[in-house]
């Protein structure tokens, strides 16, 4: 009697070691499975989170064009492009800083031939916004001003490159004046001054549409102040 009560004892001490063994196999498998959801889940997060600031932040939708430099020109130019990307410009410079008034196209793009990056917006475009673009205006070889007929509420421009934006804090904005501002390869006249140039608005100091012609000489031949008065004496 006594062997067999060993015996049971012996079988039951067993099967309480593979419970416990089976317990601690189950919670590993959860622990583990836990963990590897928690991974899983973070990967997925900072793959999502990557993948979308990429999105937002990409400047694939810069727009390009294929001007050469050093076109000057007195008179206005009709551009291709609305506000224009490069191309025939105004000898004079426009000054780099910010303008509440719009300013002339041929002088802003002869400042984007130097390496500026010209920021346009929207007339009515809210107060908040024109500050944060004034914020980011406010560096070396920038140029800022309103835009009647702008084709979106904000426009970055600068020789060659364009892209259009329609909040002053999208992300995309500082990443492009990063990129191109007095950086870009394809700026003719690359370093070149901002400073000294003018700065006076369009209203101010209007482009012409015709280059001002002299006024014409007079001719003796017309002109009545030119002709002799006839001679007093006598004819023969």
């Amino acid at each position: 009697m006594t062997e067999k009560k060993a015996q049971a004892r012996r079988e039951h001490l067993a099967r309480m070691r593979q419970e416990q063994k089976r317990k601690e196999r189950r919670t590993a498998f959860l622990m583990w499975g836990a963990g590897g959801a928690v991974i899983v889940l973070l990967v997925g997060i900072v793959g999502f989170y990557l993948v979308n600031e990429r999105a937002v932040g990409s400047l694939d939708a810069v727009t390009s064009a294929k001007y050469p430099g050093s076109m000057h020109i007195q008179t206005k130019v009709s551009y291709k492009e609305n506000p224009p990307m490069g191309g025939e410009h105004n000898p004079a410079w426009q000054n780099c800083g910010i303008y509440d008034q719009p300013v002339n196209n041929e002088n802003a793009v002869h400042a984007m031939e130097h390496g500026a990056v010209w920021i346009t917006y929207q007339p009515d475009l809210p107060k908040d916004q024109v500050d944060k673009l004034k914020e980011l205006s406010s560096k070396e070889y920038m140029l800022l001003s309103p835009y009647p007929g702008l084709p979106a509420k904000i426009v970055a421009s600068s020789w060659n490159k364009q892209l259009k934006l329609d909040r002053a804090d999208d992300p995309r904005l500082p990443r492009y004046i990063a990129k191109y501002r007095n950086n870009s390869t394809e700026t003719p006249e690359l370093g070149s001054p901002c400073t000294g140039g003018v700065d006076t608005t369009t209203a101010e100091a209007p482009i012409p549409t015709a280059t001002p012609t002299a006024a014409p000489s007079a001719d003796p031949s017309t002109d009545p102040s030119a002709t002799p008065s006839p001679s007093s004496s006598p004819s023969s």
